[in-house]
């Protein structure tokens, strides 16, 4: 799933390439992942592209006082290419959700295929007058790399919330940004287990997590941006440390990495960086080791 760090390079991607081309066709192959009727995405016709933002892992593209916003969720991703085919596609064939056909200020040419792989279907696609009229971007927290995000707002933060620290750091609402694998990141940074409760953690432990967050999502920003959409999985996965490195040695300390498993999803930790060498449980079966 992307995350922050992806989202941001892809905005900023999008940005540069499309400010100033005119949305010639937006083709929508699968009716499910337009959650909005009104306006109608044909209105997006003929709009010249003004820019593109991030709001927590949404995107939107501002057009002419309407926003085409989407969120890649699980499975979700971005096509760019500068030799689009002007073939209408089929709906239904292939991974392929949404297309649109720019030209450029230049007279070139540009296509974006919005594609989602997989069964369970997440990819969503908004047409607004605003932003803030997905309830997604209306709903989201503070984006932990804005200026305002500070120290003891994050510990407010935490202090609210008794719940365990790894589901904090991914609920949108509580912070923006911050999905499955950057939290196990983080985590492992901050050497704090996943399932410590939140508003239990003591002030230096707060700090520390709240630099590790920083220091985390800056070098993934960093280590993103000026990439093309097709390199940024790879760059991702060559940043992490513990997510999806199960039975892997930790490049801090060489102990094996762990997993805990969910129904759909599962996290990975360092017992000797995070839990004191203990073993986490699933939490299916058992109680979780505090």
């Amino acid at each position: 799933m992307p995350e922050l760090p992806e989202v941001a390079a892809l905005s900023t991607f999008l940005d540069t390439r499309l400010r100033g081309a005119v949305l010639e066709k937006l083709q929508i192959l699968s009716v499910a992942v337009l959650k909005t009727a009104d306006p109608p995405y044909t209105a997006l016709a003929g709009r010249t592209i003004s820019g593109v933002e991030r709001f927590g892992k949404f995107v939107s593209i501002s057009a002419d006082g309407l926003y085409f916003v989407f969120h890649l969720a699980r499975a979700g991703w971005v096509r760019y290419t500068e030799k689009p085919s002007p073939d209408p596609l089929r709906p239904g064939k292939g991974p392929i959700a949404a297309r649109l056909l720019l030209t450029g200020a230049d007279g070139g040419k540009m296509g974006i295929d919005l594609t989602e792989a997989g069964t369970k279907k997440g990819l969503a696609i908004y047409v607004v007058s605003k932003p803030g009229d997905v309830h997604g971007i209306a709903e989201l927290g503070p984006d932990p790399l804005a200026p305002a995000f500070s120290r003891e707002m994050f510990a407010e933060i935490l202090a609210g919330h008794a719940h365990q620290i790894k589901g904090v750091l991914r609920s949108q609402s509580v912070i923006a940004g911050i999905g499955n694998a950057y939290s196990d990141e983080i985590l492992h940074a901050a050497k704090i287990s996943p399932f410590a409760m939140a508003n239990s953690l003591e002030p230096a432990k707060v700090g520390i997590l709240f630099d590790a967050i920083h220091t985390v999502l800056g070098a993934a920003v960093a280590q993103a941006q000026g990439k093309a959409p097709a390199d940024l999985k790879d760059a991702k996965r060559s940043g992490m440390n513990v997510h999806g490195r199960a039975g892997q040695p930790c490049p801090v300390c060489g102990d094996t990495v762990r997993e805990v498993s969910f129904a759909d999803t599962a996290l990975q930790y360092c017992p000797t960086c995070q839990t004191n060498g203990k073993i986490l449980a699933d939490r299916r079966t058992s109680r979780f080791l505090k």
